[in-house]
């Protein structure tokens, strides 16, 4: 294979650099694929200058696991000493996404240069000495000792409720050698982590769309997302990287949200109710299906989201069934304007013993969201825990009727209404007295 002049193509200008790429043979580009300054677009390079927080804030599929994962390959060649932090929302996506996914550090890596991945250890060490331990953000305590040179945050918009707390211990422990850095990289959603740092003067900030990096993804899918999400609000938070601040008139806001979440339930359950909301076709929105538990101290609290995305009426039944089973429901309350007698049947099928009760809107959606939205407001629902589907549909509908969330209906937002009206608002029977 004839050699290729790496410094000649860096000094192209990036039309001339793209033809002169797309001329080369296929060996030749997979032995180019790691010089990462020959693919990467700006938003991806790391800024110029002194800084000491990166945050790369872009659509789906711009590059923002590949851009982070070259920044601590070149940190980890660089630096013998560099000791790296790799957070993510839970272990399982630290190790499948940040380490062994196909934009990972193992992947990028050129063959002779790959790290050694101990996974029972939690430790990636690179040949120069240089390591790397992934982290939890749902176990914020493990961030506490540990201190580092570097850290590589991934889908921080994703961390839940215990993100500022997992932020905080990662950046007291963030001082090792002589310039410690951290990179946090996010489909943008407004959450109080993200919120926060946008509004850090310090924080140096890359933004970026998914159609950037049209040139590594597929037609077809480029075409599609364009076709099924237009200039919706969805498109322009997931593919745009817009980051959507609260909707003028909403029922529900961020910050409302964030008040009422708790990290862990703190009350026994007294009742387990589902609420279902079933879609019209298997090609049409997604059931939803949420679990809801009114507390011995008065308190609802929104347990679940199990809710199942373009399902045909078997699955999405035995979905409910399973939730029922595994939160030990003694009420599932099911929407049933869209066939009563179906959506029944469809239950029945899936578990005869199933405690339920079907009911039919005469309300719309936001009319029946509004006195609970009520509840939110007086503190008497909590979340334990975080649901992002789901509390982006909250924070879609609007007080006099509009929806203006992610998907064409907020079935999720609608499922859980049905189980909060069963446990909270659902008036008794008044005893009469009889004359005789």
């Amino acid at each position: 294979m004839p050699a290729i002049d790496r410094e000649y193509l860096l000094a192209l200008p990036d039309e001339e650099r793209k033809l002169a790429l797309a001329r080369l043979s296929k060996r030749q580009r997979r032995a180019l694929r790691t010089h990462w300054d020959l693919w990467a677009n700006p938003g991806q390079m790391p800024p110029a200058g002194d800084w000491h927080r990166w945050l790369i804030m872009a659509g789906r599929g711009f590059g923002k696991t590949r851009a982070g994962a070259e920044w601590v390959r070149a940190i980890a060649e660089a630096d013998p000493e560099a000791r790296i932090a790799l957070v993510a929302s839970n272990l399982a996506e630290a190790r499948a996404v940040m380490v062994e996914g196909e934009s990972g550090v193992l992947a990028i890596a050129p063959w002779n240069k790959r790290p050694r991945f101990e996974p029972s250890k939690r430790l990636v060490t690179w040949k120069t000495g240089a390591q790397a331990m992934l982290y939890s953000a749902g176990e914020p305590e493990s961030l506490r000792g540990p201190q580092h040179s570097h850290a590589w945050c991934d889908e921080i918009a994703k961390w839940g409720g215990h993100a500022e707390a997992a932020w905080d211990n990662l950046m007291l422990g963030l001082r090792l050698g002589d310039d410690p850095r951290a990179v946090a990289t996010t489909t943008p959603r407004a959450v109080a982590i993200v919120r926060r740092l946008v509004a850090d003067d310090e924080v140096r900030i890359s933004r970026g769309t998914t159609f950037d990096n049209d040139d590594h993804l597929p037609s077809a899918f480029i075409r599609m997302i364009k076709r099924d999400y237009g200039d919706s609000l969805l498109a322009r938070q997931e593919l745009d990287g817009e980051l959507i601040e609260d909707l003028p008139g909403a029922l529900w806001t961020r910050g409302l949200l964030e008040e009422c979440r708790e990290n862990a339930v703190s009350a026994k359950a007294a009742r387990v109710v589902i609420g279902v909301d079933p879609p019209a076709s298997a090609e049409g929105d997604a059931c939803g299906i949420v679990v809801c538990a009114l507390g011995e101290d008065g308190v609802a609290r929104v347990l679940a989201d199990a809710s199942v995305r373009k399902a045909r009426p078997e699955r999405w039944a035995r979905a409910v069934a399973g939730a029922a089973r595994a939160w030990q429901a003694d009420r599932v309350v099911a929407e049933a304007n869209q066939g009563g007698a179906m959506v029944e049947s469809v239950l029945r099928a899936a578990e005869l013993a199933l405690p339920l009760r079907l009911v039919h809107a005469s309300r719309g959606k936001v009319a029946r969201a509004e006195p609970v939205a009520a509840l939110y407001e007086a503190g008497r629902v909590r979340h334990a825990g975080c649901f992002p589907a789901l509390e982006d549909e909250l924070c879609g509908l609007l007080a006099g009727g509009g929806y203006h969330g992610p998907g064409r209906s907020p079935d999720r937002a609608d499922a859980l209404v049905w189980a909060l009206t069963e446990l909270m608002l659902k008036r008794a029977a008044m005893p009469r007295v009889m004359l005789a």
